[in-house]
């Protein structure tokens, strides 16, 4: 086996790249000396009516909610067909919203997808061993 050409652990360059040589090192420097200046003139636009100052704001402060799936109770089928049946019954009744139904027909699918090679690979073991 060869030798590895680092140690693991360890470093190649301990003391890290020079903050000076970061292109965007000196733009950061001048822009943070500026900032309170920069975030009261935003703020000041925004209170003027400025939407776009406002998201600015906003985008900084609050970041955009990530959507949760809430649980899905659906009943059981014994097939996978009767369970897609199962999902889809639920998008037609609005107990699941579409967009989650489509998520879990697709996993489904995927399901299938599995068992079918499972089976299949069982079916070949099956002939190789006759």
């Amino acid at each position: 086996m060869p030798t590895p050409k680092f140690e693991k652990g360890k470093s190649g360059n301990p003391k890290g790249r020079p903050k000076t040589t970061v292109p965007t090192a000196p733009l950061r420097e001048i822009i943070l000396s500026d900032m309170p200046d920069i975030i009261g003139k935003l703020a000041e636009l925004a209170k003027g009516g400025d939407v776009q100052a406002a998201k600015v704001l906003l985008d900084r402060v609050c970041p955009s909610l990530k959507p949760q799936a809430l649980p899905v109770n659906l009943p059981v089928a014994d097939t996978l067909a009767g369970q897609g049946g199962e999902i889809i019954s639920a998008i037609l009744a609005g107990r699941i919203p579409p967009d989650i139904g489509g998520q879990l027909i697709t996993a489904l699918s995927a399901q299938a997808k599995i068992i079918e090679i499972d089976e299949l690979t069982k079916r070949i073991e099956a002939l190789e061993n006759k």
